[in-house]
């Protein structure tokens, strides 16, 4: 997609709709983008691609520019892992298919947390839908959204830090595909991959050296370095490492409306960066407002 330059910064590549677990629909989002002076944002919804299309039209409207996304749940080993695919063909059949089974296995996963849940505390599943929007990918944000509407925590980030903590005794796992072949998967369909949020947990964790080195082989793009998660002993190791290996590297505010502390443009990408990413996709074309 390489050619003249038509985005405006300032840029954020990772934003959520009440698609996924943000608490604004797209269009909402796209607005609030606009209004933050934000010139372009990425949505990246958990999963799905069904909120592309309203927020291509509110971004025509708005006179902003949106880059169509998607934040892919994998797994390494036992570590869940997030992988930002831009710019990818979404009827692409790899990509529906495994799409798809995330998010049914998101359901199924969801379901049997409340279950375990409501022994302990008067959480029904009809509390949790009463959280979600049509189509939305049902996951832990609206369990932790039922939980704060029937009193059981205060915030969404109270109920994560308390009786969904992975050492609750509640938390469930659920199917994700592996990394490399999730990086695989969204090159195949024209995509751009940029890990998440890579150095939340330390850089060594999830991404030594070795596997960085065959994820690059394997079309990896970039690493999410600029998020307010990442350690920093971390992010200093991955900066190092991107140079390395010629990833880019992205700044991104990881935006869920009020469902996260989070703020639009909080970190941004480089229009630099943004041109690399644009002219390395061939899966869809970014919206022009």
């Amino acid at each position: 997609m390489a050619g003249e330059r038509q985005f405006r910064g300032p840029i954020d590549l990772h934003a959520h709709s009440s698609v996924s677990d943000g608490t604004e629909t797209p269009s909402q989002l796209v607005r609030a983008a606009s209004a933050a002076g934000l010139g372009t944002v990425a949505l990246t919804d958990h999963d799905s691609t069904a909120g592309w299309h309203e927020a291509a039209a509110a971004a025509r409207t708005a006179g902003i520019t949106l880059i169509p996304g998607m934040e892919f749940s994998t797994r390494v080993s036992s570590a869940s892992v997030h992988l930002l695919a831009y710019l990818f063909d979404p009827s692409d059949a790899g990509i529906v298919a495994e799409t798809a089974r995330v998010r049914q296995a998101r359901l199924v996963r969801a379901e049997e947390m409340v279950e375990r849940i409501g022994v302990d505390y008067a959480l029904t599943w009809d509390d949790v839908l009463a959280q979600t929007t049509p189509d939305a990918t049902v996951g832990r944000p609206h369990i932790a959204d039922a939980l704060v509407a029937q009193g059981f925590a205060l915030t969404r980030s109270e109920a994560f830090a308390g009786i969904l903590h992975w050492e609750s005794g509640y938390y469930q796992p659920h199917y994700a595909p592996d990394l490399l072949r999730a990086v695989g998967l969204v090159v195949a369909a024209g995509g751009v991959p940029v890990i998440a949020h890579p150095a939340t947990r330390g850089a060594g964790d999830v991404i030594p050296e070795a596997r960085l080195a065959r994820l690059v082989e394997a079309g990896l793009f970039g690493l999410e370095l600029e998020h307010r998660e990442n350690k920093t002993a971390a992010k200093a190791r991955l900066y190092s490492l991107a140079t390395k290996y010629g990833l880019v590297v992205t700044g991104s505010s990881d935006y869920h409306g009020e469902g996260k502390p989070n703020r639009l443009g909080e970190n941004t990408t480089t229009p630099e960066v943004l041109d690399r990413i644009l002219q390395q996709a061939t899966g869809s074309e970014p919206v022009f407002g």
